[in-house]
C-alpha cells in the first residue's frame, strides 16, 4: 500500500516533474494525510480518520518563520528555485489560516525571489470559501483537480467527503474565469472487482466538455508515477496521453503532458 508522506512544513526544493524546482510547503500534519478526497491513486495512500497522537497543523507563526528561514538560505547559497509550492500530504487549502498564509508567503517571494512563482495544487473542493477563492486569484499558478468527465467516475477515483458532485465542482472551477490551470491524472484498472477507466472514448469527451466550459490556461496530463493505495491500477502510456491531449488541443485548450 502507498503511503508516502512529507516529513516537514517546508521541504527541498525538490524537482517536480511539472513545476521544475519547487520548495514544497505542507500545511498539513507531517505525519498523518489530511484531506477531502481519498482518491485511489493518493501517492499519500488513503484518507483514514484523525490519529488521536497526530502532530496537527502548523501555525501561520511557524509556517512563515519555517519558510523565511529557507528562502534566506537559498538566496545565500545562490540557488533560485522556480517555484514556491503548496502541495504535502492532502489537501492545503483545508488549513484555517491558508489565506494568511497566501499573504504572507507573496510578501515573502517579493522580498527574496521576486521572480518565482507561487503555485498551489488543490482538489477544488473547498472554492465555496470565499477567502480560499480570493487567495488563489492572488498566486501565479492556481492548479486545480479534475480528473473525470462523469459523476460515477469522478465519486469512484477521488472519493470526495461530503456530498460535493462533478458538476459543482465544475460550477466553482468556472467561477475563476479561466485564471486557473487544470491537472488530470488518466488510469485504468479496477476498484473493488469493477472496471475504472477515466480513459475510455466516453470520459475523455465528456470531461473535454466540462474543460470547454471552464476555459482553463492550459491542461495537465499525467500519469501515476508512485504506488497508489488501489492495488490494481495500470499506468497509462505517454503515446495514449498525447492522444488524449490532441483532443483537447482541438477543442482550443493547451495542454502539458508529463509520461
Amino acid at each position: 500500500m502507498a503511503g508516502f508522506l512529507f516529513h516537514e512544513t517546508v521541504f527541498g526544493p525538490v524537482m517536480s516533474r511539472r513545476l521544475g524546482v519547487s520548495l514544497g510547503v505542507n500545511l498539513l500534519p507531517v505525519d498523518y494525510k489530511y484531506c477531502t478526497f481519498n482518491c485511489i491513486y493518493c501517492e499519500c495512500g488513503w484518507t483514514h480518520k484523525k490519529p488521536a497522537n497526530n502532530t496537527g497543523l502548523p501555525g501561520r507563526g511557524t509556517v512563515r518563520k519555517l519558510l523565511e528561514k529557507k528562502l534566506a538560505i537559498l538566496q545565500k547559497e545562490g540557488k533560485i528555485p522556480d517555484a514556491i509550492t503548496f502541495a504535502g500530504n492532502g489537501e492545503p487549502t483545508i488549513h484555517p489560516e491558508f489565506p494568511e498564509i497566501i499573504d504572507d508567503t507573496i510578501r515573502l517571494r517579493n522580498k527574496y525571489f521576486p521572480e518565482v512563482n507561487i503555485t498551489v495544487l488543490s482538489n477544488a473542493s473547498t472554492l465555496h470559501h470565499e477567502k480560499v477563492f480570493k487567495a488563489l486569484m492572488q498566486i501565479d499558478n492556481n492548479i486545480q483537480k479534475l480528473d473525470a468527465g462523469t459523476e460515477d467516475t469522478f465519486q469512484r477515483i477521488n472519493r470526495p467527503s461530503g456530498k460535493l458532485s462533478l458538476d459543482r465542482l465544475t460550477e466553482m472551477l468556472c467561477s475563476f474565469n479561466g485564471k486557473l490551470i487544470i491537472q488530470s491524472l488518466f488510469l485504468r484498472g479496477t476498484d473493488n472487482g469493477s472496471v475504472i477507466d477515466n480513459s475510455s472514448e466516453e470520459e475523455v469527451t465528456a470531461w473535454i466538455l466540462r474543460l470547454k466550459k471552464i476555459k482553463p490556461e492550459y491542461v495537465m496530463i499525467y500519469p501515476i508515477d508512485r504506488p497508489t493505495p488501489e492495488q490494481n491500477i495500470e499506468k497509462i502510456s505517454f503515446e495514449e496521453l498525447n492522444r488524449i491531449a490532441a483532443r483537447v488541443n482541438e477543442a482550443g485548450i493547451r495542454t502539458k503532458v508529463f509520461g
